[in-house]
């Protein structure tokens, strides 16, 4: 069971990282300018991974409670899932999507 619990964890390092590509990607076809695609590309996901780091992960420096840790969750991998669709990536945020939330179950269960 450990091991499972272990690839948990490492899937959500990786939904992460995915969070962070998706709006990267959000940013450079959103934006109406080669430095606005650049700012958004490149500034939103630093934006989110700072606040993430600060406060969401699991070496945060500040730990927050649980309703505004799971707030701080819907945003930082539910906003992913709203830039994949704008982009028409619908296939995409629907995968993304169902990863983030199974994966959270999973770490409710299994209380990680």
């Amino acid at each position: 069971m450990a091991a499972l619990q272990n690839i948990n964890l490492a899937i959500r390092f990786l939904l992460e990282i995915c969070a962070l590509m998706a709006l990267g990607y959000w940013g450079f076809h959103t934006g109406n300018g080669k430095v606005t695609k650049a700012l958004l590309g490149v500034g939103v996901p630093i934006l989110i991974a700072v606040i993430w780091g600060v406060f969401g992960s699991p070496k945060a420096k500040f730990k927050l409670s649980m309703t505004p840790q799971i707030f701080l969750e819907l945003v930082v991998f539910g906003i992913p899932v709203i830039a994949l669709l704008v982009v028409g990536k619908t296939q995409l945020a629907l995968i993304y999507g169902i990863c983030v939330v199974i994966n959270r179950l999973l770490m409710i269960v299994w209380k990680q």
